[in-house]
C-alpha cells in the first residue's frame, strides 16, 4: 500500500513519536500533495518512519529507509507477518512477544525491536495502534518508529554495569546476592539443595606489588575464564571484588562431586599465567557450604562458606574445606598450634618418622623419606600430614626445615651404605642465603656421604629469582647431594626446569598417580610419557601414595622405577625401620591388607549408631573411607546393620563384619569422601527438611527413638537388645 493510501485510511497516521506528531500538526494547513511530500522527506531523513499491517497481521507498508537501515530488501518483507519480521530487542524475556501485542488489537508504543533476520543489527522503537474499516471491523495496524541503536546500547551497558563486574564480565556482588536470595527462597519451597563456594586467590597481592595493577587486572580476567572452564555444569560465577570470587551451584549436595569440582578449580588456578608484564603463579583456597544443611537464608549459607574458606586458608592454602559446626573453634585451636611451634622447637617436641622408598624391580628399600611429626604437650601426637598444614606459611618453616635436615643426616649415618635418606625442602628454606652451607654442615657433623642425602625440591622454587635458583642448584650439585623434582605434573611443570637443573629423580604428582589406575587412558598415558621423558634425560621416576594393587600394577607396567605408599609401608618410627633395615637388605612386597590397616585413622570420639528404632552411644576408635571400628556394645552378631550417625546429619549405613567382645568392625555401604582437610565425610547428609518432617530439629541428629526411619534396615525384623560393655555403661552413668 502506498503512503498516500495510508493517509486516507480511517484512523489516520499513528503519530506515536514526537517527530511524527509535529509533522502531522504542520500538515493540517497543507494540501494533500504537500503533506505527502513532507512525510516522504521525513521518511528519507531517517527521523521517522511508518509501517502498516492488514487485518491478518501481514506487513502492507514499510518506509524504504527502514529496510535499508536493517540491511533487508523491502520486497522480501512486504506480505510477511509483522511478528516474524521484528522481535523484541531484549533477549531476557522482559518484553512480551510482538505477536501477543498485535493479537490483542490494542495500541502500544516505545517497544524496542530488532529485525529477526538481523538480531545484531539496528534497534528500532516501534509504536502502533489498531485501525478500523468502513464497517467498523478491525483492519490492521498503523504505526511509526525511530532508530534508537546507540541509545539502546548505552542503556544496556548501564544496566549491565549495574549487575556485572566491568573487569571480568562475571556477576558482581549485588547480582550474586540477588541470585542466591531468589534461588534459596524458591528452593526452600521445593526442598531442593544449593551449594555456594567462596574462593580467594593466594599470592595475588604479590602480583600487584611486583608486576603492577595492570598485570593484576589481566590476571583476574584469566582467573575468571579458567573458573568458567573448570566448572562444567549449571552454575553462576561472580566476582565480589578484589581477588574474591563466589560460585552458586543449584541442586548439588554430593560432597564427593563438590570436592572434585573444588580440586579441579584449585588445579587450574595454580597453573602458570602468561601476562604482558611477565609470568606468574598464584593459588587459591575454596570454602563450601550447602543449603539447607549449612544454612537456610543467603546470610547463613554465605557466612558458612566464608568460615570454610577461612579454615582452608588457615589449613595451609591451596585447599578446599566444607563447612562444619566446629570450624570456629578449629580456627582458634589452629592459631594456638601455630603459636606453639616455637615452644615445640625449643623443647625438642618434634621428631621424624620414616617411610620406605621401594625399588620396583627388586622390591628392595633403597631410601627412607623423613617426615616431621609433633609430640605436642597438650594435643598429643600430631602426624606428618597435619603438621605440614600447620607449618606452611609459618615464619619458622625455614628453621624447622634446617632442624629436620640435621636430624635426618644424623640418623642416616647409622644406616647401611645402600640406604639413602630423603626429605622435602620448603621454598623459604631453599631460597635462604645459608641453605647450601646448612646442608654441608649437617652432612659434615653426621659424617654422612653427600650422595646418601636426597633433597626433594618443589617446582615452586622456579618462580623466584632465576639466577639465585640456578646458583643454588649448581652448588648443591657440586656438593654431591641427590636432587628430586617434586610434584612433577602438578600444573607448574615445564621442560625448561629439567634442562636447567641436575635432577636425579622426578617424583610424579600424587593426583596424577592416583588417577593412573582409572578408566581414562589419558592419565596412564601421561605417566608413561613422564617415564619416557625421565629415561631420555637419565633420570629415575618415583610414584608415591600407592594404595591399591591395581594402581601398583599399572605403575609398574609403565616402567616406574621407585614406588612408595601404604600398600608397601606407612611412615613409622625411626626405631621400627632401623630394626628392619639393619639386616642384609630389606625387601617389601605390596599387600592390600597392609593398606586396609594403614588407612584407618585413630579418632576416639563418642558417636551414635542406630539399629531399627534404637540409638546407642558408642566410641568411634578409628575411621577409614570404607569402614570404622566402634567400641561399647556387646553381643553384636556379624551381619548386623547399623546407621552410623557421624554428626551434622551424616548418616552412613554399615554392616558388622567383625565382632570381638565389645568391639565391632564396620564396613560402609557407601564409601566416605575427602573433606578437604585430610578428614573424611559422607557424600550426602540427611536433609533438615526430612528431619523436620520426622519431628526432629533442623540440626544434627540427637540420641533417641528413630521410628520415622524404620524400613531402611528391614522393618518387622526382630530387634536385638544390645547391651553396653561395663566400661561404656560406667561412662554413660
Amino acid at each position: 500500500m502506498p503512503l498516500k493510501g495510508l493517509l486516507s485510511s480511517k484512523g489516520g497516521s499513528a503519530a506515536a513519536e514526537p517527530v511524527a506528531e509535529e509533522a502531522a500538526a504542520a500538515a493540517s494547513t497543507l494540501s494533500d500533495a504537500q503533506k505527502l511530500a513532507m512525510l516522504e522527506d521525513l521518511e528519507r531523513s531517517g527521523l521517522g518512519w511508518f509501517w502498516a499491517s492488514d487485518a491478518e497481521g501481514r506487513l502492507v507498508y514499510l518506509s524504504a529507509s527502514v529496510a535499508e537501515r536493517l540491511g533487508l530488501a523491502l520486497e522480501d518483507l512486504v506480505g510477511r507477518p509483522v511478528a516474524q519480521i521484528f522481535q523484541p530487542a531484549a533477549s531476557d524475556g522482559r518484553e512480551k512477544p510482538l505477536a501477543l501485542r498485535l493479537g490483542a488489537h490494542k495500541a502500544f508504543s516505545g517497544l524496542p525491536v530488532r529485525a529477526a533476520a538481523r538480531p545484531d543489527g539496528a534497534v528500532l522503537r516501534l509504536a502502533g495502534h489498531p485501525v478500523s474499516d468502513a464497517q467498523g471491523g478491525f483492519a490492521g495496524f498503523r504505526g511509526t518508529g525511530t532508530e534508537i541503536t546507540e541509545e539502546w546500547y548505552r542503556e544496556e551497558e548501564t544496566e549491565r554495569l549495574a549487575k556485572f563486574d566491568s573487569l571480568t564480565g562475571l556477576a558482581n556482588r549485588h547480582r550474586m546476592a540477588q541470585l542466591i536470595d531468589s534461588t534459596l527462597t524458591a528452593f526452600r519451597a521445593a526442598k531442593r539443595n544449593c551449594a555456594v563456594m567462596m574462593l580467594d586467590l593466594d599470592r595475588f597481592k604479590q602480583v600487584n606489588d611486583t608486576l603492577g595493577h595492570a598485570a593484576g587486572d589481566e590476571l583476574l580476567r584469566q582467573v575468571a575464564e579458567r573458573l568458567g572452564r573448570a566448572i562444567d555444569r549449571e552454575c553462576e560465577i561472580g566476582r565480589l571484588g578484589g581477588d574474591e570470587f563466589q560460585v552458586m551451584i543449584p541442586d548439588l549436595d554430593d560432597r564427593g562431586v563438590l570436592g572434585e569440582i573444588a580440586m579441579k578449580v584449585l588445579t587450574m588456578l595454580r597453573q602458570p599465567y602468561s601476562l604482558e608484564e611477565g609470568r606468574c603463579v598464584i593459588g587459591s583456597s575454596v570454602g563450601i557450604a550447602i543449603a539447607p544443611h549449612d544454612g537456610v537464608t543467603r546470610e547463613e549459607v554465605v557466612r558458612s562458606a566464608d568460615l570454610a574458606l577461612y579454615a582452608a586458608k588457615n589449613g595451609g592454602r591451596g585447599q578446599f574445606r566444607f563447612y562444619s559446626g566446629d570450624l570456629e573453634n578449629e580456627a582458634i585451636f589452629r592459631r594456638r598450634l601455630e603459636a606453639d611451634l616455637g615452644t615445640g622447637l625449643a623443647e625438642n617436641q618434634f621428631f621424624l618418622k620414616y617411610q620406605p622408598v621401594i625399588e620396583a624391580e627388586s622390591r628392595k628399600v633403597i631410601a627412607l623419606e623423613a617426615k616431621i611429626c609433633w609430640n605436642h604437650s597438650q594435643r598429643g601426637e600430631i602426624d606428618e600430614e597435619e603438621f605440614a598444614r600447620i607449618l606452611e606459611g609459618s615464619s619458622l618453616v625455614g628453621e624447622i626445615g634446617r632442624w629436620a635436615i640435621h636430624e635426618a643426616c644424623s640418623h642416616a649415618a647409622r644406616w647401611p651404605e645402600t640406604v639413602r635418606v630423603a626429605l622435602g625442602v620448603p621454598v623459604p628454606l631453599f631460597t635462604a642465603e645459608s641453605f647450601v652451607e646448612d646442608v654441608s654442615e649437617a652432612l659434615s657433623e653426621a659424617g654422612l656421604g653427600p650422595s646418601r642425602l636426597d633433597l626433594a625440591i618443589s617446582e615452586a622454587i622456579f618462580f623466584g629469582d632465576a639466577d639465585n635458583v640456578d646458583r643454588t642448584l649448581a652448588r648443591l650439585f657440586k656438593l654431591g647431594v641427590r636432587l628430586t623434582l617434586d610434584e612433577f605434573g602438578s600444573g607448574y611443570s615445564s621442560l625448561a626446569y629439567l634442562r636447567r637443573a641436575p635432577f636425579d629423580t622426578i617424583r610424579i604428582d600424587s593426583r596424577l598417580v592416583a588417577e593412573a589406575s582409572g578408566e581414562d587412558e589419558r592419565e596412564i598415558g601421561l605417566v608413561r610419557a613422564i617415564v619416557a621423558l625421565a629415561g631420555a634425560l637419565g633420570m629415575d621416576t618415583l610414584a608415591g601414595g600407592v594404595e591399591t594393587m591395581a594402581l601398583n600394577d599399572a605403575l609398574v607396567g609403565c616402567g616406574i622405577g621407585l614406588l612408595q605408599g601404604p600398600i608397601y609401608y606407612e611412615s613409622t618410627l625411626r626405631e621400627t625401620v632401623e630394626a628392619e633395615i639393619m639386616g642384609e637388605g630389606w625387601r617389601i612386597d605390596p599387600s592390600s591388607e597392609r593398606t586396609w590397616r594403614a588407612r584407618r585413622r585413630t579418632v576416639l570420639r563418642k558417636i551414635h549408631v542406630i539399629h531399627d528404632d534404637h540409638s546407642y552411644e558408642v566410641t568411634l576408635r578409628n575411621l577409614s573411607r570404607t569402614g570404622a571400628l566402634i567400641q561399647g556394645l556387646i553381643d553384636v552378631p556379624r551381619g548386623t546393620q547399623f546407621v552410623v550417625d557421624l554428626g551434622g546429619g551424616q548418616l552412613a549405613v554399615a554392616t558388622v563384619t567383625r565382632s570381638n567382645g565389645d568391639t565391632q568392625g564396620l564396613e560402609f555401604e557407601q564409601h566416605l569422601v575427602d573433606d578437604g582437610s585430610g578428614g573424611l565425610c559422607t557424600r550426602n547428609r540427611v536433609s533438615p527438611y526430612l528431619l523436620a518432617s520426622a519431628g526432629k530439629p533442623l540440626a544434627a541428629l540427637s540420641p533417641g527413638s528413630y521410628k520415622a526411619m524404620r524400613g531402611q534396615l528391614g522393618e518387622g525384623q526382630p530387634i536385638p537388645q544390645f547391651g553396653y560393655a561395663p566400661s561404656a555403661r560406667a561412662e554413660q552413668g
